[in-house]
């Protein structure tokens, strides 16, 4: 067993999930066992808790996952939210001007108090068709249809996604930067299930993978716990820098590599699974 009890807190797609975004049998059933016998674990991912449930049928985390990149603290099977951060609505015009003079059409996340939606209209590009077509096959419910884009606005937006080409991305998160510094945040990562395809997501500046984590130790009484990461990719560094130890997987980027304290076998080779039974052992 553990010589201390450690919080362990792992990414999913490309870290925790492998290539064809499922989590192995030997990896759901080797963390189960271990939280049987007291792991404490959870995941902080980009997905909302809609797709988790469907990604991660049969796991049975009892600690609450962070969402939507930092955007939700939320209950996993219940559904219960204990923090949102929403991007706030007096800058929702001008982010959509923004995205509009780009050429793009992006993706709208939002939540009503009770409901999860993410809107999208114009498919432009196979990055796009490669989101929709996942989320439909992880039964995501979330997705939604919607001829007249710019009213999705009007709800609690939690986050606008944007996907293009790397330069692309890269232009409109720094056309962003200057109008609204310190009111939202930038994400610009490649997603290495559909290569060539950068995702930009744009945030509330509170919406963080380490600040949901920091909530999650704070509501479960476990700061004084070593905290031990996964991830794959830089929207992961947030995480990174906070944790004790911070693993990436063999297929990482270099730049998160060069963040961690140590490589683990690769997401298809079941690395994050392999290492925590390593340790508990």
């Amino acid at each position: 067993m553990l010589p201390e009890p450690s919080l362990f807190v792992s990414d999913l797609d490309g870290t925790l999930l492998d290539s064809e975004t499922t989590l192995s049998r030997y990896s759901k059933d080797t963390l189960n066992g271990l939280m049987d016998q007291g792991l404490l674990f959870t995941v902080a991912s980009a997905r909302s808790v809609a797709s988790m449930r469907h990604v991660l049928a049969g796991l049975r985390l009892c600690l609450p996952v962070v969402e939507v990149s930092g955007a939700f603290v939320s209950d996993l099977d219940g559904g219960r939210r204990y923090v949102v951060h929403e991007l706030h609505r007096d800058i929702l015009p001008g982010l959509w001007q923004l995205i509009a003079r780009s050429g793009h059409v992006p993706f709208i996340s939002t939540f009503d108090g009770n409901a999860d939606r993410c809107y999208y209209r114009d498919i432009t590009n196979e990055g796009m068709a490669w989101y929709v077509r996942d989320r439909k096959l992880n039964q995501d419910p979330r997705m939604h249809y919607l001829p007249d884009l710019e009213h999705g606005l009007e709800e609690q937006v939690v986050c606008l996604r944007v996907i293009g080409t790397g330069p692309e991305m890269e232009k409109l998160a720094d056309e962003m930067s200057q109008p609204f510094a310190g009111r939202i945040r930038t994400q610009c990562f490649e997603n290495l299930s559909s290569p060539g395809w950068h995702w930009l997501t744009v945030q509330d500046a509170d919406a963080t993978k380490e600040a949901g984590i920091r909530y999650v130790q704070r509501l479960k009484g476990l700061e004084d716990r070593r905290l031990v990461v996964f991830g794959d990719e830089n929207n992961d560094l947030g995480m990174f820098k906070l944790a004790d130890e911070a693993l990436a997987v063999a297929n990482a980027v270099p730049a998160l590599k060069e963040r961690a304290t140590g490589i683990i076998a690769s997401n298809d080779a079941d690395g994050v699974a392999k290492f925590i039974s390593r340790r508990w052992d």
